[in-house]
């Protein structure tokens, strides 16, 4: 890096200092509702959708299939989320995944990747397939949309 792009970067680190140094703080309620609701979310997925998901995990290893459930509703640097890795035989892995998100509630997102042996070029089709309030958030929404989303991937291979 060139001395005047070093200039200019500091002069942008100064200005942004400066900025949030005169910035009147923040209250401290927002963050802490923020932070219930995503707790509250976090617990909704953990208790409501994993089962849901290891039952259609063990399922799927049941009939020769190779499928993984991952949780992600204890980290602290991300929001919370909840997904199922399917791999069909001779197929390549596919994921649903339950995420929070703070304006919609939570978020139902998949990405299906149909076999390479269909003679086809493999392109992964990723797409959203609704969205729920966490309040609203029932065992019977979490079967309907894993079981589409199983039946697309073993239509997809």
């Amino acid at each position: 890096m060139t001395s005047e792009f070093v200039n200019r970067l500091r002069s942008l680190l100064a200005a942004y200092a400066e900025l949030k140094a005169s910035a009147p703080s923040a209250s401290k309620a927002a963050p802490r509702a923020a932070d219930r609701k995503r707790s509250a979310c976090a617990e909704s997925l953990r208790t409501i959708v994993r089962p849901v998901l290891d039952a259609f995990m063990a399922e799927l290893k049941a009939a020769g299939h190779d499928a993984s459930t991952r949780d992600h509703t204890d980290r602290e640097d991300s929001y919370p989320s909840v997904a199922l890795s399917f791999t069909p035989r001779a197929g390549l892995a596919s994921a649903l995944m339950f995420k929070y998100d703070p304006r919609r509630g939570i978020l139902v997102q998949r990405e299906i990747k149909p076999s390479p042996h269909k003679g086809r070029m493999v392109t992964a089709s990723g797409d959203r397939t609704g969205t729920i309030g966490v309040d609203a958030l029932t065992t019977q929404w979490v079967e309907t949309k894993t079981l589409a989303f199983v039946a697309d991937v073993l239509k997809a291979n």
